[in-house]
């Protein structure tokens, strides 16, 4: 029986949360819940670990086990999410752009080699981590986009499919419909016709930022880490947003760890997220201290009145992810608590509550 996905943000009882305490120590570092912890593990955005106790990280960490690459293992962790007609955010399912195309990003790096590989902008593949970890393995580039980055794919193996789900579809027209009140689409107050069908999916237009982010390290100290979405809902065709960028989506240094970013996407580009918290990591602070400090950072640099709400802080989301080479994790939101993210410890899966900046 499939298990139901939908509400895994707002009640998880099916697996375990550990809250997060936040304590500042005699030096005046926070303490994390994550800090202690060594080993091999796996970290990954909320929606890698399911209500029924499997998803991407339970999936990557039996991948781990068994002795398979840490990259191999995150892409087929997060190969479950892409997979998921339920997910909005991600692979097949995903909202589409303005068009009602969905147009996929995603990218891989791997530690020990340095090496990464991405696509974006890819449509009609299913699985762009797969495919991203295919530009990785088999060619000498690091990014492939649009139909570059699908006739890969085919030449790959990968087969072409509709990634519109009929649900994704009336939720894009039921956007296309109430957007303006002046086009030529009837609004539903415009209609003295019964609401179509695809304006009763939801009382509230479906809307998201969404990603999945997943890192992994070995037993040994061998990193990996890959970010994949459907991206912006109802974006400009083309637009690309962080996931398949190096060092804004993720970015793995095997001799420090991993950093990876969900939320709005050219906060992460604009101010390089996954490789500042890679390298804070790399300067001596925790993960946990990693991904705030990136974040004051954005908050520093944003400065668009359109992008600050009336205390003068960010009013969009963004989350960041830290995994060190060591074990040790954590993560960090940019507003709000209750944001979690998803562990495997080696032992467990579990949502530990992310740190947060503004309350």
């Amino acid at each position: 029986m499939k298990p139901d996905r939908r509400g895994f943000l707002a009640a998880v009882s099916g697996a375990a949360i550990a809250p997060t305490v936040l304590a500042s120590t005699s030096s005046g570092r926070v303490r994390a819940p994550g800090d202690d912890h060594r080993g091999k593990c796996v970290i990954a955005s909320a929606n890698g670990l399911w209500q029924d106790g499997t998803g991407c990280v339970v999936e990557a960490m039996h991948r781990i086990n068994n002795g398979d690459d840490p990259a191999d293992a995150v892409v087929a962790g997060v190969a479950l999410v892409e997979n998921d007609p339920d997910d909005h955010s991600v692979g097949y399912g995903g909202l589409p752009n303005e068009l009602g195309v969905v147009q996929l990003d995603s990218s891989v790096m791997h530690g020990p080699t340095h090496k990464a590989g991405a696509v974006a902008a890819i449509e009609d593949i299913k699985n762009p981590a797969a495919v991203a970890l295919k530009v990785l393995k088999y060619t000498d580039h690091a990014l492939l986009v649009g139909a570059g980055a699908k006739r890969f794919a085919l030449q790959m193996g990968f087969k072409e499919e509709n990634l519109l789900t009929e649900e994704a579809r009336k939720i894009w027209l039921r956007w296309k419909q109430n957007q303006n009140p002046n086009d030529d689409w009837l609004d539903e107050d415009q209609n003295d016709f019964p609401p179509p069908s695809h304006a009763r999916v939801d009382p509230d237009q479906p809307f998201t930022y969404g990603t999945i982010n997943c890192s992994g390290v070995t037993d040994d100290g061998s990193l990996a880490s890959c970010t994949t979405t459907s991206g912006l809902s109802y974006k400009l065709p083309g637009r690309v947003g962080d996931s398949p960028i190096i060092g804004a989506g993720m970015f793995v240094d095997n001799a420090i760890g991993a950093g990876g970013a969900t939320g709005r996407g050219e906060a992460a580009i604009q101010n390089c997220c996954s490789y500042e918290v890679v390298r804070a990591m790399g300067e001596g602070m925790s993960p946990t201290e990693a991904c705030l400090s990136a974040l004051r950072r954005v908050v520093t640099n944003t400065r668009q009145k359109r992008l600050l709400n009336d205390r003068g802080e960010p009013n969009f989301g963004l989350t960041l992810y830290a995994l060190r080479k060591d074990g040790a994790y954590g993560a960090a939101n940019l507003r709000g608590k209750g944001v979690r993210f998803a562990v495997h410890d080696g032992t467990t899966a579990k949502h530990v509550e992310a740190a947060t900046v503004f309350d």
